[in-house]
């Protein structure tokens, strides 16, 4: 027989809905601690991270210290290129003279007017070499010399010629001295002031073994009984023509030829003669004047190249 009797069903325990509940007590306890708090945590946190605005900042006791600035670098001197730089210690230097004298110190005015860079009156200084002069003949084209007591002026002081036929007294250091005519040019680097003399006169003053002696020289106005020559130059015409003087005693500063209108001055080369390029003047009356302004008039020179002609004319004697 059936039992009428029914099982009572287990009955379960409320500890997991009596823990949630607990849980969830304890949470909103905990929210409302916290929310009743003068000081929460989101207030704190808000406050540290705006700036300072609305709290005074505390005024600290050392003073903030300042980067010291960087030196600036002092600019450096420039030279002065209008006033020089004065030395304390150095005195200030004088100008050196140069390698080679100068040979164109100017005597009082007036003494010869016409004269180049040789003067009269004037002591030069330099050196003498020496070279094979052979005949004597060079640059000024006089031709064989009747002796061999002859120069060659340096390229500076021989000026386009100028100084062709001048006489020179040249003095060695030991004091001997010699007589020389300018005859030929010596080229550079022959320096101012330097006289490259034929062997016979250079032997005059020292052992040609010396080479190279230092000297001063000075113009002369030789006493002589010679006259002055001309000599057309070969291929002179009436329609061109080279003229030369030789045998004057003072250098030649001038030579002019007669023309209708007065007289014409010509122009002196480098191989000391004067050019009339178109003939004007050719076979008439010339003119010659030294570096004194003495002048002499020469009549009846025909052309007839090559050949030496003499007058009876001579510069007087300075």
């Amino acid at each position: 027989m059936a039992s009428h009797s029914r099982r009572r069903p287990l009955r379960k325990r409320p500890t997991a809905l009596v823990f949630a509940v607990a849980v969830a007590a304890v949470g909103v306890l905990l929210s409302l601690v916290v929310a009743l708090r003068p000081d929460s945590e989101p207030n704190a946190v808000r406050a540290a991270a705006e700036p300072a605005a609305t709290q005074p900042s505390t005024p600290r006791t050392t003073p903030e210290r300042k980067p010291e600035p960087k030196p600036k670098p002092k600019p450096k001197p420039k030279p002065s290129k209008a006033s020089p730089t004065p030395t304390a210690a150095t005195p200030s230097a004088r100008p050196s003279p140069t390698s080679a004298p100068r040979s164109s110190p100017r005597p009082a005015s007036g003494t010869a007017p016409l004269a180049g860079r040789i003067q009269p009156q004037v002591t030069y200084k330099g050196v003498a070499t020496h070279y094979d002069a052979a005949d004597g003949d060079g640059a000024c084209l006089y031709g064989p010399s009747p002796d061999l007591m002859v120069a060659a002026m340096n390229h500076t002081d021989y000026e386009t010629s100028k100084a062709c036929g001048a006489y020179l007294l040249v003095r060695a250091a030991n004091g001997a001295s010699v007589t020389v005519r300018v005859t030929n040019e010596c080229p550079l680097p022959c320096a101012p002031g330097q006289l490259d003399l034929s062997k016979e006169a250079f032997a005059k003053l020292a052992g040609l073994s010396a080479g190279r002696i230092p000297i001063t020289w000075s113009l002369l106005s030789p006493s002589t009984s010679d006259t002055v020559s001309i000599r057309y130059k070969s291929g002179s015409s009436r329609h061109w023509c080279g003229i030369q003087a030789l045998g004057h005693r003072n250098p030649l500063a001038r030579l002019e030829v007669r023309t209708g209108s007065g007289w014409s001055r010509l122009t002196r080369t480098e191989y000391n003669y004067f050019l009339s390029p178109d003939g004007t003047g050719c076979g008439g009356t010339l003119r010659l004047t030294d570096i004194y302004g003495q002048q002499l008039t020469v009549d009846g020179v025909a052309i007839r190249p090559d050949a030496v002609q003499p007058t009876r004319v001579q510069f007087a004697r300075h």
